[in-house]
């Protein structure tokens, strides 16, 4: 809102519903009351100086008159534009508001690295507000957060808007801890969407799509498809599996609690199957991990493997993401009478079957329970890729495959 400041206009502004609010001046550029949500009101200048966006404080209504505070304004506009403004002489603080792009960096390296194993998702998700890096983040409001999730909307992801507003509530949060701002401009803000969770399950013949159309791929992206299928662990923790987790002569892959998602350690038994094809893994020299093609960082570029998949074997309608095939497992054990607290301990899942005051007490591994709902499955994977599939998979006679395997 602009408009040219009087004492009368002053007074008579509402208390903030809500987020605060301001009132720029029409008479000095960068001049402007801002009123809180308990009606307090505070003069500032909102300028440049050495080419980085500043507001200085000029004093709280009415302790200083609205004449008072023009002039200081209007002497620190001066004495930028002499070059002799200092900040300790207008009795600022000196503080500048940060821009959007330099909080996300602090908000990166001092939140997201030391509590989020997916910090790398988050800082990719916030790329969304480039257009508003050079904003002062106390500049930023509801509705430009609005505009870019409508873009991402266009694009047609939904539900990735979901995610760009949930990073952004997060850093504002943030924001608003580290005294940056008084208010969350995005404080209740509702999702651009409605999410329905997924219940996307493969049917048997596209399971053996999926296996037998991995082959093609080599090494290293047949070997993680298919230790993707058998141990139903997320795909990150898959692809970034590590050679020094493994101990063969145990059967067992252990994740870290630095690599998992949910902050425990988490222990795999490994069924005959997957040893089998971890054994055939070639090692690169003096890298720990399993699935790499530069020997120093895991495997990526899931999108296009996915693609090549769908090419390859037809498994293009209805979609399906890698992340179903953790529920594909659970869904088939379920079927193989697994218990339910043995697959929610396999998917490592914290609020599932065993939580609460129940998942503190009970410690138990259930490495032999695990084992033998792993080797099950893995039976099963066996079966419905026996000979003949690859070929019914390739041709498209998925109804043959159906008749001629059991079902999962």
């Amino acid at each position: 809102m602009r408009k040219k400041l009087t004492t009368k206009t002053i007074d008579a502004l509402p208390a903030a519903v809500g987020k605060r609010y301001e009132v720029r001046d029409e008479l000095v550029t960068g001049f402007m009351v801002r009123v809180s949500s308990v009606g307090k009101k505070v003069f500032y200048l909102n300028t440049r100086i050495d080419g980085r966006a500043r507001r200085i404080k000029i004093g709280d209504y009415p302790l200083m008159s609205l004449a008072q505070a023009r002039q200081k304004a209007q002497g620190i506009l001066r004495d930028i534009s002499l070059g002799t403004f200092e900040n300790s002489a207008h009795g600022s603080s000196g503080r500048s508001v940060p821009v959007l792009k330099n909080v996300i960096d602090q908000f990166i390296e001092r939140y997201a690295k030391p509590r989020n194993k997916g910090w790398k998702e988050t800082q990719s998700i916030l790329t969304k507000f480039a257009p508003l890096y050079s904003r002062p983040i106390d500049q930023i409001h509801r509705r430009d957060v609005h505009e870019i999730l409508d873009r991402v909307v266009a694009n047609g992801t939904a539900t990735r808007a979901n995610r760009v507003l949930a990073a952004i509530k997060t850093l504002m949060n943030w924001a608003v801890d580290r005294g940056y701002l008084d208010v969350s401009p995005v404080a209740n803000m509702r999702p651009p969407t409605k999410e329905v969770p997924r219940e996307r399950v493969l049917a048997h013949e596209e399971i053996c799509a999926c296996w037998h159309g991995a082959i093609d791929e080599g090494y290293p992206f047949t070997q993680f498809t298919q230790l993707l299928i058998l141990l139903g662990q997320r795909r990150g923790e898959v692809a970034g599996m590590r050679w020094s987790e493994l101990e063969f002569d145990k059967g067992l892959w252990t994740l870290p609690s630095s690599r998992v998602k949910n902050g425990t350690a988490h222990f795999v038994p490994l069924p005959k199957l997957a040893m089998d094809i971890l054994t055939s893994i070639p090692r690169f020299l003096n890298s720990d991990f399993v699935f790499t093609t530069t020997g120093t960082s895991p495997i990526s570029g899931f999108g296009r493997l996915k693609r090549r998949l769908d090419e390859r074997v037809g498994l293009d309608a209805p979609d399906w993401r890698f992340h179903d095939l953790r529920r594909t497992m659970a869904t088939c054990m379920a079927e193989l009478r697994v218990a339910p607290h043995i697959i929610e301990a396999i998917l490592n899942h914290k609020s599932g079957i065993v939580s609460g005051v129940a998942a503190v007490y009970n410690r138990h591994l259930y490495l032999d329970e695990k084992l033998e709902a792993l080797e099950l499955w893995a039976n099963k994977i066996e079966m419905v890729t026996t000979a003949g599939a690859l070929t019914d998979a390739h041709t498209g006679q998925h109804e043959n495959i159906h008749r001629a395997t059991p079902s999962i």
